[in-house]
Formats: C-alpha cells, sequence, structure tokens
C-alpha cells in the first residue's frame, strides 16, 4: 500500500506566483522611493503629479477587463510574459523629462500591473481551494517584501546621486529576470471567461463587490502611504532622502512580516474580526504618522499602520475566493480584485490632491478615517457570506 502523500507546505504550494508579488513589489517599491526626486525633475507639485498618477488607473482598468481574453491566449506563459512585460514598462517613467511622456509612461505601467494582478490573484484562489490552504498573505507578503528591498535599494542609489532612469532601468531589469526565472509548467489561469447567462455561477451577486470595497479601502490607504511617506518625511519633517525612502520601506517591511504571521493567523482567528481589527490598527498609525514631528516618529507611525493594514487585503481576497460559487471563483476575485486596484492607482493621486489642499498631515488623517469603512463592510460581508 503507498505511503499517503504528504500535504503540500505553503511555500511550496504557492512558488509559481511568490516571484510574480515579488517583482511587483520591486517595481513600485523603487517607484515610491523615486517620487521626490521625479517631482522634482518635472517640476510639479503635489496636484500636479497627482494629475499624472491618474493615468495609471484609467489603463489598469483597462488592462484589467481584457484579462480574460490575456490568459486565454498567453495560456501557460500569461504570469511569466506580463510580469517581463511589467518589468519593461517600469523603465519608462525614469526615462521621462516631460510631464508628457511620464502620463505616457504611468499609462504602460499601469496597464501591465492591472493586468498581472488579476491573473496572479486568480491563479492563488485556485491554489489555495484546490489545496484548501490559506496562501493570499503569504503572496502579499513576497509582495510586501519586495517593495521594502527596492525602496531602501533606490535609498542607497538616490544618496549615491543616481536618478530615477537609473534606479528604476535596474529594477526593471530585475522584474525581468524574475519573470525568466518563474516558469511554471501548466500556469493556465481558468475561469474567468464570462459563462452564459443562467449558467452555474453566472451572477457574482454582491459578496465580490462587499470584498472589493474592502480591498479598495486597504489598497488606497496602503498605496497612498507607500507613495507619498518619502516626500512627507523629507518635505513636511526634514528628513535627508535616506530617511525619506525608509518611510514606505519600514512601511512594507512590516506588512511583509505581519503577513508571514498573518499567513497562521488567518486560520486560527476569525477573519472578520480580523479586518475590523486591523484597519483600527492602521487608522491608528495613519494619525501618528500625520502628527510626527520627526522622520523617527513618522516611521514609527508607518509601522504601526503596517501591522494593521497587512491583513486587510488578502484577508478580504481569500474570503471572496472561499465564499464564492466553484464556478465563479476565478470571476469573483477579478472583480475583487479590479474593484480593489480602484484604491491601489487613486489613491497616491486623491492623496496629492487632499494634500495640496491641506498639506500632508492632513491627507493622512483623511487615509485613517477611510480605513474606519473597514468595520461597516467587514459585517456585510459576512451576512452575505452565510447566506451564500
Amino acid at each position: 500500500m503507498p505511503a499517503p502523500r504528504r500535504p503540500a507546505l505553503p511555500f511550496s504550494a504557492a512558488r509559481p506566483v511568490l516571484p510574480h508579488f515579488a517583482a511587483m513589489g520591486v517595481l513600485w517599491g523603487a517607484f515610491a522611493a523615486c517620487v521626490p526626486d521625479q517631482i522634482a525633475r518635472l517640476g510639479l507639485s503635489e496636484a500636479g503629479m497627482g494629475v499624472l498618477l491618474l493615468f495609471t488607473p484609467l489603463a489598469a482598468v483597462s488592462a484589467m477587463l481584457a484579462a480574460p481574453a490575456a490568459a486565454r491566449v498567453l495560456g501557460r506563459v500569461a504570469l511569466p510574459l506580463t510580469t517581463a512585460a511589467m518589468g519593461l514598462a517600469f523603465v519608462l517613467p525614469g526615462q521621462a523629462g516631460t510631464p508628457v511622456m511620464f502620463a505616457l509612461a504611468m499609462l504602460a505601467a499601469g496597464a501591465s500591473t492591472g493586468l498581472l494582478d488579476v491573473l496572479m490573484n486568480a491563479r492563488v484562489a485556485a491554489i489555495e481551494n484546490a489545496r484548501n490552504l490559506h496562501l493570499m498573505n503569504l503572496c502579499h507578503a513576497a509582495y510586501s517584501f519586495g517593495y521594502a528591498a527596492a525602496a531602501l535599494a533606490a535609498g542607497a542609489l538616490r544618496s549615491a546621486g543616481q536618478g530615477p532612469d537609473a534606479v528604476l532601468g535596474a529594477m526593471g531589469a530585475v522584474a525581468v529576470l524574475v519573470a525568466l526565472a518563474a516558469w511554471e509548467r501548466d500556469g493556465r489561469i481558468e475561469g474567468l471567461a464570462r459563462p452564459a447567462r443562467g449558467a452555474p455561477g453566472a451572477a457574482l451577486g454582491v459578496l465580490p463587490l462587499l470584498g472589493g470595497a474592502v480591498v479598495l479601502i486597504a489598497f488606497l490607504s496602503e498605496n497612498a502611504a507607500e507613495a507619498w511617506s518619502a516626500l512627507h518625511i523629507e518635505r513636511t519633517l526634514g528628513g535627508s532622502p535616506s530617511e525619506g525612502a525608509a518611510g514606505p520601506a519600514v512601511l512594507a517591511l512590516t506588512m511583509g512580516l505581519a503577513r508571514l504571521a498573518g499567513q497562521g493567523l488567518v486560520a486560527r482567528v476569525d477573519p472578520f474580526r480580523l479586518l475590523g481589527a486591523g484597519a483600527v490598527l492602521a487608522a491608528l498609525g495613519a494619525l501618528g504618522a500625520a502628527a510626527a514631528t520627526s522622520p523617527t516618529m513618522a516611521h514609527a507611525g508607518f509601522i504601526v499602520m503596517g501591522l494593521g493594514a497587512s491583513v486587510i487585503a488578502p484577508t478580504a481576497f481569500s474570503l471572496v475566493g472561499r465564499l464564492a460559487e466553484p464556478q465563479a471563483r476565478a470571476r469573483a476575485v477579478a472583480r475583487a480584485t479590479m474593484l480593489g486596484y480602484v484604491g491601489y492607482f487613486f489613491g497616491p493621486p486623491a492623496l496629492g490632491f487632499v494634500a495640496s489642499a491641506v498639506g500632508l498631515r492632513g491627507a493622512f488623517a483623511v487615509a485613517a478615517v477611510a480605513l474606519l469603512a473597514v468595520l461597516v463592510l467587514a459585517p456585510a460581508m459576512r451576512r452575505f457570506g452565510d447566506g451564500r
């Protein structure tokens, strides 16, 4: 009688998708650390940079809508090819010397990021349910660690006199190499195409909208803090370039470590209560960063914010995947991803507009208030999930 097959460990099960999450983190971490230089190079205000960053979500949402077709056409190489395209796209903002060229570059960066995010979250949801494992926290931890490492490296390069062209060029090359190394024998992503009306799983219901709204709030505050923390530390608090780069780095590093802890925690703690507790803690951290009087105090606020925010998005994604009908799982996660990434992409420009009106301190306070909306959405997710 053959020996029973050992269950896959989370790292082993998630191996096909971890590099793609990490590569996305590397690129956005480097980009966030370079925001002060980009603003100075292009002669922009916070509001002006916010306007240019609006081109990113426009391209991202369009690419997300094309994800089912891309998954079908690219087949088993959908993830590595999309990650490589994202790496090449992020070289472009560093080369842009005018606001118009920068906006066009962000179109490419947004399109590749939006497409990849739908594909890799749908792949994770499929692996989770096939293996009966919680993997979203682990995968999003890979994003956070890549983000933190790239932000620190970008800060060191900036302190050494390197500009956004060199920093983003180097990180783009790293992402392409990661994509080439992350080859999966059969990484096809099924279930994204819409079935015929009346077929099982055709109607997605309210759950993906509620889960997507939770992810939207989490990403809005998280990515806005990552994008503007360096500028807050350098311009508001008089920090150095390395201290500024440490802002998004400590936020992302804390989130990565907390997500690793959350990987085991989510199996032992009620996930809906975890959402609420994370939102409260993240709001307190955002308020701490807003009230900071030194770079060190701001770093402490971002650490607390990272601890709380770390569990919100991956837990919401996982709940949508677990509670959706099996035939609709990939599409439910894709819809939640699309809604969530409205916050991911609109967060930085929205915070830029708020900052131009009330300053960066006020902008982080607004982010704290937005996080508290999760306290209303999480119970609503529970009710609709129980009534599936």
